[in-house]
């Protein structure tokens, strides 16, 4: 199982590496103008080479002016290409988040669907740390520390002790980095996870802001958060403190070794083994060639943060590799065909749905009852293709919905969830799936789910701005216009999971009308409630308890099974809420109840 999940990651890192070396020609573009510019950077210690040594020697003004000149041209050019060269970069890094972002996107998407836990924003965090890294200023040091050789050539060129002590001091500059890089990086780590763990806390607690304040949770939450966050700050007060520490000491030993570089120039003029112009352009050449060092040892300070990003990021894209495109298969009917379905959450294994097998032809309404914790919910999840069966199948007239290409499938089917959401955006756009706008489809939506009459009256009507969650709109309303989502463009499935959780009595005539509008415009309905009014909507009747198909059939017929005592009680005791039960008498001992008979009286 390791070897496995090793080799998934290891293919992950792979599309992570494509991703860089699809812009192949780019780096190499890259490479070429890195190698003029560090070629260019020489002009500065030839001028001073030459000023002190032909110039100041012949005091001829001439030769200096042309030097100068030379210099100047050479300057220009150097900044020319520096532009360039970040141009090239800038292009690189938008053209890398292009590639990956989609793909990072849907991968989060696929495992918040999955678990529900992921911090959605951070992979796109990650990602972008990740491009950050790999297309900044760390590229150019990549790209200017090969050049660094030739720079120390040139010092022993000038004299060799002059580029030992070039060599022992780069040397001891990358000790100090890595010990740098070394001690800090396991407080770095907790760091991170830390103030990740924190910042998702504390997102998910200021969401349910009501709910704190209702219930005066706030004290503790914050204690929580607070100990998370105070964890956070003190291993990066621990980490800065020892970088802090190894950064002064690495600040003083360059311009120790910098000064001494001089130094010993100047020695080996007072020996005649040097020119002056060899040890002013030597001291310059040492600048040049540390500071691509340093801009490496200044990178391995992020490659602790960026490590665990790229390994978070790998590890998503491992676990949720491309989605399927699928078949675009002609519009059906509407036909539900269920066989021996067997379905979990996507983060068990333990089956909640056992041997589903049903057929509701094009057209006609299913009401699903049963108990809380029945499977209700799960089956609604499954007939929409939120959840993928462990066995059976799923099929929309005779294509298996995990064969239609997902967008394709989504524009046939409505979905009303129990737990609504809505988006950010104007009511149409959320009316719409914030998809094209077609101002007669999002009428005729709202129309046909009976809240035209109360959008019309927002402050903006259609054009009215939601917050995130649908804030502006009270618990029903969200549940009206959620319908008229789910209802758009008038789809050939539509599976409404307790539609009526939100509505008052008002709400429920109303959805009565949606629904037999539903069934006048031959619409397949499928819908999960507790509520015993929508059985008069209904051509089938499913019964669920404990994750099996207890019953199904027309819904006269299993009306009268559960009358005559052949259904335990157990299956149907929550047709409606305790809360309501006064106007609902509870099974008997027969497995018969009131509203049944009622409703066979009426």
């Amino acid at each position: 199982m390791t070897t496995g999940n090793a080799r998934l990651a290891d293919q992950a890192r792979g599309e992570l590496a494509r991703a860089l070396l699809s812009y192949k020609r780019s780096f190499i573009h890259i490479g070429v103008f890195s190698g003029v510019i560090n070629i260019l950077m020489l002009a500065p210690a030839l001028y001073m080479l030459q000023v002190y040594d032909r110039v100041l020697t012949s005091n001829n003004t001439m030769t200096l002016l042309m030097l100068s000149l030379m210099v100047i041209m050479m300057y220009a050019l150097l900044g020319a290409l520096e532009w360039v060269r970040s141009l090239v970069v800038l292009r690189l890094s938008t053209g890398f988040d292009r590639t990956l972002a989609p793909r990072v996107y849907d991968a989060a998407f696929s495992a918040n669907l999955k678990s529900g836990k992921l911090n959605a924003a951070q992979p796109l965090e990650d990602l972008q740390q990740l491009r950050q890294f790999a297309t900044g200023q760390s590229l150019f040091a990549l790209f200017d520390a090969p050049w660094f050789p030739v720079y120390l050539l040139v010092m022993f060129m000038f004299h060799p002790l002059l580029g030992c002590f070039a060599l022992a001091g780069t040397v001891i500059l990358m000790f100090v980095g890595w010990l740098n890089e070394r001690m800090t990086r396991p407080h770095l780590q907790q760091a991170g996870f830390l103030a990740m763990t924190s910042r998702r806390d504390a997102s998910a607690n200021l969401r349910n802001a009501e709910v704190i304040a209702g219930m005066g949770m706030l004290a503790h939450l914050r204690q929580r958060w607070a100990t998370q966050h105070l964890g956070y700050v003190r291993e990066q007060n621990l980490a800065s403190a020892r970088m802090s520490a190894i950064q002064g000491w690495n600040k003083g030993l360059r311009l120790t070794i910098q000064s001494l570089a001089l130094g010993v120039g100047a020695w080996l003029v007072l020996q005649h083994e040097m020119t002056a112009g060899m040890m002013i352009a030597g001291s310059i050449l040492l600048g040049r060639a540390l500071a691509p060092i340093d801009q490496l040892i200044g990178a391995s300070r992020q490659w602790s943060s960026v490590k665990e990003a790229e390994k978070r990021l790998s590890q998503l894209l491992a676990e949720f590799p491309p989605l399927e495109t699928g078949m675009d298969f002609p519009c059906p009917a509407g036909a539900l065909n269920v066989e021996s379905l067997t379905a979990a959450p996507p983060t068990q294994t333990q089956p909640v749905l056992r041997g589903i097998d049903f057929t509701l032809p094009a057209g006609e309404t299913l009401v699903i009852i049963g108990s809380s914790g029945a499977g209700k919910s799960s089956l609604a999840r499954c007939l929409v293709n939120a959840w993928s069966p462990l066995r059976g199948c799923v099929r929309l007239d005779d294509a298996p919905m995990t064969q239609w290409r997902s967008e394709a499938l989504g524009a046939r089917i409505g979905y009303l969830p129990q737990d609504v959401q809505l988006f950010a955006g104007s009511v149409a756009e959320n009316i719409a799936r914030f998809g094209d706008m077609d101002d007669s489809r999002v009428m005729d939506a709202a129309q046909m789910a009976g809240v035209h009459e109360l959008i019309l009256q927002l402050p903006e009507g259609y054009q009215t701005l939601l917050g995130e969650n649908g804030m502006g709109l009270s618990g029903g309303q969200r549940q009206r216009v959620a319908l008229a989502r789910a209802l758009y463009d008038r789809p050939r499935l539509v599976v409404l999971d307790e539609p009526n959780a939100n509505l008052d009595q008002a709400g429920d005539a109303m959805l009565a009308q949606v629904i037999a509008r539903i069934k006048q415009a031959q619409i397949t309905c499928v819908v999960v409630t507790h509520k015993p009014d929508i059985l008069k909507q209904a051509d089938k009747l499913m019964v669920l308890h404990s994750g099996t198909q207890a019953d199904f059939g027309p819904t006269a017929e299993v009306m009268q099974r559960i009358q005559r005592g052949n259904a335990p009680a157990q299956q149907v005791s929550a047709v409606r809420p305790p809360h309501l039960n006064s106007r609902v008498t509870p099974l008997n001992r027969t497995g018969s109840a009131d509203f049944t008979q009622r409703r066979e009286g009426a």
